[in-house]
């Protein structure tokens, strides 16, 4: 465990934010960080409770929340997708926060419930009936379906036809639980219902899930003297309003209480967790004194009722099936610790079956068996989340504050330590955040092994299953990329690509966007790969604008037969290996892409691009030695290849249609057909590669004609979408970089080779909106977006209305081509 980087706020002019109480953190999917603070005004009597969501990659530019709450913020809460958040105060107000124009650093209050004067202790979101599990004993497996399993797990409400119900639930402090329902109209039915008869105070509370659709509350008074009680409720909709049943199940005493020599010691229960969402059987427990603290971890069994003689003789059915009761046995407890501030608990679904646990402990893979606790004392550690052993700690020294820090002006204790107050570890327990009683938050690097020595094939296959699993759930794997070295990128980006082509073509299909911007990711962290970057930016790109120009082909009869026309053009030009344009065209049936003049003149741009780029990978072509240079594995790249010659071929028939929707080259001859020449040579270099097990070297008379080509044609500079200074590939040191909100830092620059550095642009020159390829001036007059991940700009708003366009333009308007979300940039962004 090392700290990676440290934000806090700015110190000169003194910071009006100050930590809340209590103090909420949650963690996202989209790797997205949800924390609260309390903002003091002026005359420091009123304080304003605010909500801040950063991106992990971008920490100093979060997005500040005026909650609108009147009482402190006592729950966060993120959505299965990672796009909404759930609040919840003290006065029992929940609110549901969204995104604005699908941007990651602009939210808005959509709906909301409220409880009126009675606080919210504990809040989530109804379950969808998506649970996977990971098998750590399939690793090896070269099938995802064996790593990753689907559980068989009942949604909490469905509608009709199945479909999960969104909403969500919360426990409030006299002892209530209320649902509120989100109808796909966006009407929110709510209902509020007593936990049992004899309602009590309820200072922790806890909920889960089972796999049969009901919901398991967890309580407790506050009292370790006082049973933790638990109750099942079960969700209804009848007659268009929400119905809540409740039942008692089994209730449990801390063991700590049950010892007489410390019967009185630990007097408070200040931590309640079920060890998972989706597993109500395994509940932690967290039990203080004013300086120590203990845990006990507790688990639900069925276990048989022994029944007296007597009974089995009067009834010989008793005595053939014994009775099965459900009962709490404690599963293992620690020492006595210091005080615990906070605990974290593990979201990676892993698998804890005997042969599970027994190959995780073979190979020390450990995420997603550990939780986190913190202590007051400034420490964090990392414990097994079925034994409670420590297996990973971080000292105090890493998280003191430094000499010139000064403190926030809020009454304290005398002679208080620096401590988290709020812990949330990653999707896949490789990262931790921590927020401090300074309001200092600290991400912290968690190692796949937690310190145990392993040769490097063993950490590559840690970090290459974690890569898979985010692959296939659609999770962001920025947390994993923390803990890649320059030296790992080659043999884990051919590893993964091994890995890809053993799923089936169904699942290749589904996955094909997705493991190019893993890969990207992955070759930004080392300079020597650093080339392959831009070449899976304009792979995502050519996928997109292939499968967009091939959805407005239309079938001439719409009693067509299975193939769509864009199935049938792929199949035909497959099998047509001709190099003359004009013969593979008469294979087609040209009336399938007949389309509108608009339509086609509004695609001008993207099909500009496509002729650009075919001329620019043959003009390289005979320049293929080091150093690498963009665009160089395209040329052995089949299916990327093949993908740019239907393109063309589509184009050549459009061009028939209307001629100034063709691309615009430069030629030294006027009688010269450019498409023509481009096709042929385009072809010869696919028949090359069209094979994947067998690459053949193009020959002398193709590298030849294409030594020719900047004689016949100008050869287009590409615009290429440059590489973003990314932090995490400044995280690689073991020093933690210091970071202040809302303050950009100056990042030291990537180190690439003289070639790649001639790509980039320059500040000087104009800004480039790069998926619609539209140029924005020197200094636009637009709002931008931006992407998190990738560095992709593009126009907020869509300057075009044809439908043709629109069509490309949804294909991105959520996410960025590479899956990362969109944040807004200023006007000035260089």
């Amino acid at each position: 465990m090392d700290v990676a980087y440290i934000c806090e706020w700015d110190r000169i002019p003194r910071s009006n934010h100050c930590p809340s109480i209590p103090l909420v953190c949650a963690w996202s999917c989209r790797n997205l960080i949800a924390f609260t603070t309390d903002l003091k005004n002026e005359e420091e009597k009123d304080l304003t409770h605010m909500i801040h969501i950063l991106d992990t990659e971008h920490p100093w530019d979060g997005y500040s929340i005026n909650s609108g709450h009147s009482e402190p913020i006592t729950c966060l809460e993120w959505d299965q997708s990672g796009s909404r958040l759930l609040s919840a105060d003290a006065d029992g107000c929940v609110k549901c926060w969204g995104m604005t124009d699908h941007l990651a650093n602009s939210w808005e209050h959509t709906v909301g419930s409220s409880v009126e004067g009675d606080p919210i202790v504990s809040l989530s979101w109804l379950h969808n009936g998506v649970k996977l599990a990971l098998h750590v004993e399939k690793s090896g497996a070269s099938n995802f379906g064996e790593k990753f399993s689907r559980v068989k797990f009942s949604p909490s409400l469905t509608l009709f036809g199945g479909k999960p119900m969104e909403g969500w639930i919360a426990v409030t402090i006299s002892g209530l639980v209320t649902v509120s329902l989100l109808k796909p109209n966006g009407q929110v039915l709510t209902s509020t219902e007593s936990l049992c008869r004899l309602r009590c105070r309820v200072a922790l509370a806890d909920i889960a899930f089972t796999g049969g659709g009901n919901i398991v509350v967890a309580t407790s008074d506050g009292s370790s003297t006082s049973p933790i009680q638990f109750y099942k409720v079960c969700v209804s909709v009848v007659s268009e309003k929400c119905k809540i049943d409740t039942e008692i199940l089994p209730s449990l005493f801390m063991r700590c209480t049950m010892d007489p020599a410390r019967k009185d010691k630990f007097s408070a229960v200040t931590h309640l967790k079920f060890l998972a969402r989706d597993m109500s059987e395994q509940v932690l427990l967290c039990a203080s004194s004013q300086t120590s603290s203990i845990v006990e971890c507790w688990s639900l069994r069925k276990e048989g009722l022994p029944v007296n003689n007597i009974f089995q003789q009067l009834s010989p059915m008793v005595g053939d099936k014994q009775p099965m009761i459900l009962k709490w046995r404690i599963l293992s407890t620690t020492i006595d610790l210091g005080r615990v501030s906070a605990v974290a608990l593990p979201k990676l679904p892993v698998s804890l079956t005997n042969p599970d646990l027994k190959v995780a402990n073979d190979t020390k893979f450990c995420p997603g068996l550990g939780l986190a606790l913190a202590f007051h004392d400034g420490s964090a550690h990392i414990v097994h989340r079925l034994s409670l052993q420590t297996m990973a700690v971080l000292y105090s020294s890493s998280s003191v504050r430094s000499a010139d820090e000064q403190v926030v002006k809020r009454q304290r204790t005398a002679g208080l330590s620096v401590h988290f107050k709020a812990l949330q570890l990653s999707w896949t327990s490789l990262a931790l955040v921590g927020i401090d009683n300074y309001g200092k938050l600290s991400m912290i690097r968690i190692s796949p092994s937690l310190g145990h020595a392993l040769d490097m094939n063993m950490c590559l296959r840690h970090l290459l299953f974690l890569l898979e699993y985010c692959m296939v759930t659609g999770y962001d794997w920025w947390d994993i990329l923390l803990h890649v070295q320059p030296n790992m990128v080659q043999n884990l980006v051919e590893k993964l690509h091994e890995e890809y082509t053993r799923q089936n073509a169904a699942l290749q299909q589904v996955l094909s966007t997705r493991i190019v911007a893993m890969k990207a990711s992955l070759c930004k962290l080392s300079s020597s790969t650093i080339a392959r970057v831009y070449d899976s930016h304009a792979k995502l790109f050519l996928i997109a604008i292939s499968c967009t120009l091939k959805s407005l082909l239309r079938p001439h009869f719409l009693n067509t037969p299975d193939k769509s026309p864009g199935d049938r053009l792929t199949e035909i030009c497959s099998k047509v290996t001709d190099t003359d344009i004009d013969k593979v065209m008469i294979n087609l049936k040209t009336e399938e892409f007949v389309l509108e003049m608009n339509t086609l003149q509004a695609l001008q741009q993207l099909i500009q691009w496509v002729g650009d780029f075919v001329l620019y990978l043959l003009a390289s072509l005979p320049n293929q030695g080091p150093p690498m240079r963009p665009g160089n594995t395209f040329l052995r790249d089949g299916a990327s290849l093949g993908m740019l010659r239907e393109l063309m071929v589509v184009i050549r028939i459009w061009g028939l249609l209307k001629p100034s929707c063709l691309p615009i080259y430069t030629a030294t001859s006027d009688t010269q057909d450019s498409m023509s020449l481009l096709f042929r040579l385009l072809t010869k270099l696919w028949l090359c590669s069209r094979d994947d097990n067998h690459v053949t070297e193009p020959d002398d008379a193709l590298i030849d004609e294409c030594c020719l080509l900047p004689s016949q044609l100008l050869i287009p500079s590409m615009d290429w979408l440059p590489i973003s200074d990314s932090l995490v590939s400044k995280l690689q040191s073991k020093q933690p970089l210091r970071l202040q909100f809302g303050k950009a830092p100056t990042l030291p620059s990537h180190t690439m080779g003289s070639q790649v550095d001639a790509i980039a642009r320059t500040p000087g020159q104009p800004k480039l909106d790069y998926l619609r390829r539209l140029h924005l001036g020197v200094s636009p007059t637009e709002e931008c977006k931006a992407c998190t991940r990738c560095g992709c700009v593009t126009v907020l708003k869509s300057p075009n209305k044809t439908t043709a366009v629109k069509q490309w333009e949804q294909r991105w308007i959520k996410n960025c081509l590479c899956g990362g979300l969109w944040r807004r940039i200023p006007l000035s962004y260089s």
